[in-house]
């Protein structure tokens, strides 16, 4: 009676048989398989693949660790894509596999960037470089320029000069305007006294 208790309790758990799937090293043949067990995958991979020696490694097909323990295996994920090497083979990275550090992908339709930098030193204002991409296909740009700030303030001072001009030019013409309303307003005003003092005479 105790020696059957013990055997009883000192049994192994058998886990259930779950979905895995496994490869051949170059990912030419494939199948969908159940084990419960590290070594019961093993044997039934063996007789799936018809691989005739009995040297075979698995390893996971996504990044080639290595699995050869039973507590490794359990904490594997239901349909894990396994691969079986044998002696000699390595594993290979799938042609589906996506690098870790694949550059971020940039969409827009335009992209605008600005640069200020100046040709010399001296320069207080500097230049400024405007450069427009779109599509990430086309690219313009335009440079505005300016030297230094004596050529600004000459470009300042030729604009000032110009207004002014005009604006004196205005004032003249509406001057001589106004005192030709002004001088027409006084003829009249005189020709109409002369009227009523000739009337009130007669």
């Amino acid at each position: 009676m105790g020696s059957q208790t013990k055997k009883v309790l000192l049994a192994p758990l058998k886990h259930p048989a779950r979905p895995f799937r496994v490869s051949s090293h170059d990912r030419s043949s494939r199948r969908g398989l159940m084990a419960g067990s590290l070594g019961e995958l093993l044997s039934k991979t063996l007789d799936a693949l018809m691989i005739t020696s009995r040297l075979v490694t698995l390893v996971l097909e996504e990044d080639g660790t290595v699995v050869d323990t039973e507590e490794f295996f359990q904490t594997l994920g239901d349909n894990t894509h396994f691969m079986a090497l044998e002696k000699g083979q390595k594993w290979t990275p799938g042609g589906n596999c996506v690098p870790a550090r694949q550059p971020p992908r940039r969409s827009g339709i335009a992209r605008v960037t600005l640069d200020l930098y100046k040709l010399n030193p001296r320069d207080v204002v500097g230049c400024l470089n405007v450069k427009a991409t779109m599509y990430e296909m086309y690219s313009v740009s335009y440079d505005i320029r300016c030297t230094g700030l004596k050529a600004l303030l000459r470009s300042l001072l030729r604009v000032l000069s110009h207004a002014a001009q005009v604006t004196g030019q205005f004032l003249v013409y509406a001057g001589t305007y106004m005192l030709q309303v002004l001088a027409d307003t006084e003829e009249q005003v005189v020709a109409g006294s002369r009227c009523r003092q000739g009337v009130t005479s007669g």
